[in-house]
This record gives structure tokens, sequence and C-alpha cells, in this order.
């Protein structure tokens, strides 16, 4: 089984948006990305995400399809790709991506 890093709720590769799927893609091939701002620095303001040291979480625009701007959806990935969290509400909410279903 998959250990999980937070205790949020989590969500699977297989569960996410294919939108999504294609951002993780990205993220692992570095690049390139649709928008300016894919990469830069989340700050966890919202203090939803485990704590870790300025600089840990990178954000990156999940494509949402009929949005004439970068929507909502966004893949918060920290470290050297070690955890990736998923948020279709901007930053209301998070789920883990984990590769499997960690109970399974």
């Amino acid at each position: 089984p998959i250990t999980q890093v937070s205790d949020l709720p989590y969500v699977t590769i297989e569960e996410l948006p294919p939108e999504a799927v294609e951002t993780l893609q990205l993220v692992v091939a570095g690049g390139p990305f649709p928008f300016d701002r894919d990469g830069i620095v989340f700050q966890n303001r919202e203090g939803l995400l485990p704590p870790e040291p300025e600089g840990f979480y990178l954000e990156y625009t999940v494509i949402t399809p009929g949005e004439d701007d970068r929507g909502a959806r966004r893949i918060v990935v920290g470290g050297d790709f070690d955890v990736a969290y998923y948020t279709d509400d901007h930053y209301d909410s998070f789920r883990e991506v984990v590769p499997d279903d960690p109970v399974g």
C-alpha cells in the first residue's frame, strides 16, 4: 500500500481529471508549461498543506475546459516531486495525489 504524507483526503492518479494528469506529466518532464505563473512558489497561506519551509511547494495550472483564464484547478508539488496535491476550488481544499488506493 501507498503511504500518505498528509492527513488530507486522497485522489488516485486514475481518478484525476485528464487535464490534471497532463499537468503532472508536464511537471515530470520539466515543461513546457502553458502559463507564465506555472512553477511559482506556492505560499500555503491557507495552511491546509503540511508545514514546510518557504519554497518547498510549487504550483501548476490544471487547464479547465471552457475557461478563458487559468481557472480554479491546480497541482501543487512539494520537494523534488516527493508529494503532489490537487485542488479544484482554488485552494479551498486539497487532496493528496497517490498512485494507487492506499487502503487497497
